[in-house]
């Protein structure tokens, strides 16, 4: 005979196993009704954000969401989305230019930036952005990228097509940023002060597996005073880049593209004159198992002044990232790109980065992806979730010793003549990054550079020390 209290204790246990079911069942349609929020992130290109999700006023959890979604109709079919951001940047350089520019103090860099995106219905958006850069206490004044007090950054229109048999497309007209693939020949330029931008028209195209764009612009020139930003003369960029995924090997994608440049006033090592540049190139990334890699091979063709023009790219990073707390990753930079092997004939051996990053070697960039050969090794180490530390040191050589060093974007900085030192400098760098919250970063920064053979034979060569604190706030 079972006893009583063995009876209603089976009982008991029965009615919680039956509850705990019933519970698990209400958990999940709760789910099902309700979906988790999506974590809104600030994207490179302002204009990539969606904030439709606000729609949900549920998913309102930051004090900036009421001007992320503002309904101008009941369904929220028409909204108005406003974002911005400041930054404030201190820099200071110890023999800038390895001693070649004025030695001075260290100056302020400020950035400030509004735009509102305007969306009547799904079918028409309007991006307008206004830049304002500002440079105070730099010796010589500011460089090109370092100031324009107030101006019209990006003013497009976007007809946005839909969807029709596993195609999309849409089409931006009007000022715009850029930035395609690994951004390291065509960006927003966001390590300087003031970015760039390009006027002209923009069509995206997705299919099933290939996202394509294709663009025919001309480059906006920065300029210090207020409103008086536009295309610089005689320059045309165009170009067509797509990118697919590899479905058979996990984590490969492929990126194809075409990109063509036409200035009438170049110049380089060999003189001046009117380029006309086409470049063609490939790009292999990805990420599998802790490692990520990307290999970027490019050559390009055309003609400069009364010659032809035959150069070339080859860029690469490898890493590996070890699952411990810190998760810490180690890598390697290896890049070279070509410079001209005879300055005496008609034919340009130069590589053009067109329109590069400005963050190759941390902020400092002292010499750019122009007739160079580099090995940069680094170590990245989260500290914290928040909090991570980068410690590299790149190795820098001239790859022709009949062309010079230039600098980032492409200008010569010093002649290759009558130096025929191939070694041009040592960089070590420390870079630590911190994400208070999502609206906020600050960045140290680092670099010691210790000149080479061409440095120290080519003029002033001290060693260089620079320093930078970066505080940014996004909304």
């Amino acid at each position: 005979m079972t006893p009583r209290g063995g009876v209603l204790s089976g009982r008991v246990a029965r009615w919680w196993r039956l509850l705990l079911v019933f519970a698990a069942i209400a958990v999940q349609l709760c789910v099902a009704g309700n979906p988790p929020c999506p974590t809104s992130t600030y994207r490179y290109l302002r204009y990539d954000e969606d904030y439709t999700f606000l729609r949900n006023d549920r998913c309102h959890n930051d004090p900036w969401d009421n001007l992320k979604f503002i309904p101008l109709k009941p369904d929220g079919a028409w909204f108005l989305s406003l974002g911005g951001e400041v930054r404030e940047n201190m820099e200071y350089f110890e023999n800038p230019s390895w001693g070649a520019e004025p030695q001075g103090s260290p100056y302020l860099l400020q950035r400030y930036m509004f735009h509102a995106d305007f969306h009547p219905g799904e079918h028409v958006r309007f991006f307008v952005q206004i830049k304002s850069g500002l440079e105070n206490g730099r010796e010589g004044g500011p460089r090109v990228i370092d100031e324009d007090k107030l101006d019209l950054h990006q003013a497009s229109v976007e007809l946005l097509f839909g969807e029709h048999k596993g195609i999309s497309t849409s089409l931006r007209i009007g000022r715009q940023e850029l930035a395609l693939g690994s951004r390291r020949f065509v960006s927003a330029r966001e390590g300087p002060n003031v970015r760039q931008s390009f006027d002209g028209v923009r069509f995206n195209l997705s299919t099933i597996g290939w996202a394509s764009s294709i663009f025919l612009t001309r480059p906006v020139q920065t300029k210090t005073e207020y409103f008086d930003d536009f295309p610089a003369p005689g320059q045309t960029f165009w170009g067509i880049y797509s990118t697919h995924p590899i479905k058979s090997v996990p984590g490969l994608n492929v990126d194809l593209y075409y990109l063509g440049l036409d200035r009438t006033k170049a110049r380089f090592q060999q003189g001046s004159g009117q380029e006309v540049r086409h470049s063609v190139g490939g790009r292999l990334w990805g990420q599998s198992q802790g490692w990520d890699y990307d290999f970027e091979p490019i050559f390009q063709f055309g003609s400069f002044a009364n010659g032809d023009i035959r150069a070339w790219s080859v860029e690469s990073e490898t890493g590996y990232t070890f699952p411990v707390r810190t998760t810490p990753r180690i890598g390697i930079r290896a890049d070279a790109a070509s410079g001209d092997g005879d300055p005496r004939d008609a034919d340009l051996g130069t590589f053009n980065p067109l329109f590069p990053r400005g963050l190759y070697h941390q902020l400092v960039n002292l010499n750019g992806h122009v007739n160079f050969i580099g090995i940069d090794p680094m170590i990245v180490s989260h500290i914290k979730k928040n909090f991570s530390l980068t410690l590299d040191c790149a190795f820098f050589w001239r790859e022709s010793t009949d062309d010079g060093v230039y600098g980032v974007a492409g200008n010569l900085l010093r002649p290759g003549a009558p130096s025929d030192g191939r070694y041009v400098a040592t960089q070590p760098s420390l870079v630590a990054e911190w994400h208070p919250e999502r609206h906020i970063t600050v960045i140290g920064i680092y670099t010691h550079s210790f000149p080479g053979d061409f440095i120290r034979q080519t003029g002033p060569h001290g060693d260089v020390n620079y320093v930078s604190l970066w505080l940014s706030y996004k909304f």
